[in-house]
């Protein structure tokens, strides 16, 4: 679940657990502009088409992608419903800091940072890490099926972008 290379290629997400405080990092690369990127994270309804992994249905509560703003979602599979929900701390085009919360979980909150390295010919390395409560919850996370999910919803997200959705 973790990998010492140093960089991600395009339709990969590189995820790596930090040995020294539970925090979970995650790199990949896009075909697309730091600002496709953005967007895609900050408006509802172009996040709801790609969040998670295939077969879910995202309906969006509430979305106030600015600072000091909050969101909340619902994520349905099978008629079940996994509910998710955070605040906006800094919103600008080059970074997102946000909490998250899964409301299966509510006492377990992550503090995510996200940031989006231009690397030039419409070529975008996204960068985020998440910062949980403890070393167990943040394994819990990592053996919970997160490379599936995220590997999955960006694989969805390349495809909005290559279409040009985004």
């Amino acid at each position: 679940m973790s990998s010492n290379s140093s960089t991600a290629t395009a339709g990969t997400t590189r995820i790596e657990a930090d040995p020294r405080v539970p925090l979970i990092r995650l790199t990949r690369d896009f075909a697309a502009t730091p600002e496709q990127l953005f967007r895609a994270h900050t408006d509802p309804a172009l996040f709801a088409r790609w969040v998670g992994p295939d077969g879910l249905d995202t309906t969006i509560e509430h979305w106030d992608a600015t600072n000091g703003g909050s969101w909340r979602y619902v994520a349905r599979r099978d008629g079940v419903d996994f509910r998710f929900r955070g605040c906006f701390h800094e919103v600008r085009p080059d970074r997102i800091v946000q909490t998250f919360t899964f409301e299966g979980e509510p006492d377990s909150v992550a503090l995510e940072t996200m940031w989006f390295e231009d690397l030039g010919d419409g070529r975008t390395r996204l960068h985020a890490q998440s910062l949980v409560d403890s070393f167990e919850s943040r394994d819990a996370w990592l053996r919970g099926g997160m490379q599936t999910g995220i590997d999955e919803g960006y694989a969805k997200l390349a495809a909005l972008v290559s279409s040009g959705a985004v």
